[in-house]
């Protein structure tokens, strides 16, 4: 088990080298900053539901669907805190997470 999660860990480590930083920085979307609304937004996000903190930030109507549903599958909750802390507006997947 420890050499098949060792191999994961060296592929995702090669695999993070060779894809271009600018590709992956274009598909981020855009972050806002950090203000008092987006950290309460973030909370919500991560506490009560997510997809509550991107409905405050002001986001697409897709994406805040899109954390609604994805947001039960529970490790999901990270992302969209963080999502809604730096106030995110596109992203993966065609701007909806």
């Amino acid at each position: 088990m420890k050499k098949l999660i060792g191999l994961v860990l060296l592929i995702t480590l090669f695999s993070l080298v060779l894809v271009p930083t600018t590709s992956i920085a274009a598909m981020q979307g855009e972050t806002g900053e950090i203000t008092g609304k987006s950290v309460c937004a973030g909370l919500l996000s991560f506490l009560v539901w997510p997809g509550i903190g991107q409905w405050l930030n002001g986001c697409e109507v897709e994406k805040n669907w899109t954390h609604v549903i994805i947001g039960l599958v529970p490790l999901y909750r990270f992302w969209s805190g963080w999502d809604g802390l730096v106030d995110r507006h596109g992203g993966y997947w065609k701007g909806r997470i």
